[in-house]
């Protein structure tokens, strides 16, 4: 149950029933068993909080201040039926560093469709992670950082510019932006289709 702070009050009273009792009963009297069942629920409540810098000494200033924000928007009935709560630390940089390279990862997936090979520096790495990282938001401003800066250009080229055959693909920092080295394949033209409808693919989602 994702983001369960935004859901109607009715919800949070059918949940009690169900940790309560381990089953639900619904308006025609029929009953759905929840002994085996697991329920995972997810909240930003508290995300604002641990986001803002701690005010005097020590890393810890501010634990705790999660779960205070938990107590002011669950009811004490529907938190003791909780087993557990877990607090998710902000994403560090080293983290942001792996989140890129799965990315660029379903990225060469992608490319090698249209017969297109590419690398990245490290530096370029490096330059995605710094440019896409939110300390609130996590990696979702990273997604569209890659989307902006690495699949749209590559897109162009896909379409119109050197790799209408395919080709190898260098991205790499000059000057604090990120560049291509291209160089164009010599097959032939590679039109990806569905096969489903018979239209093409976008490259760019």
């Amino acid at each position: 149950l994702d983001e369960i702070e935004k859901a109607h009050p009715d919800i949070y009273n059918i949940l009690l029933q169900v940790m309560d009792h381990g089953k639900l009963t619904d308006s025609n009297g029929k009953k759905i068993d929840f002994r085996n069942v697991i329920l995972v629920m997810t909240t930003n409540a508290g995300a604002v909080e641990l986001s803002k810098e701690a005010m005097g000494f020590g890393a810890n200033a501010r634990e705790g201040d999660d779960e205070e924000a938990i107590k002011k928007l669950f009811s004490p009935e529907f938190r003791n039926r909780l087993d557990a709560t877990v607090s998710f630390k902000n994403l560090s940089m080293d983290i942001m560093g792996q989140v890129v390279e799965k990315f660029i990862l379903e990225l060469e997936m992608q490319l090698e469709e249209r017969n297109v090979h590419i690398s990245m520096t490290p530096a370029a790495k490096t330059w995605l992670s710094e440019k896409g990282y939110d300390r609130l938001y996590g990696a979702r401003p990273l997604a569209r950082t890659i989307q902006e800066y690495v699949k749209k250009p590559l897109a162009n080229e896909l379409l119109f510019g050197k790799l209408l055959k395919g080709g190898e693909v260098l991205v790499r920092v000059k000057d604090g932006k990120l560049i291509f080295d291209i160089e164009a394949g010599t097959g032939p033209i590679k039109k990806i289709t569905d096969g489903s409808s018979g239209k093409s693919k976008e490259f760019v989602k």
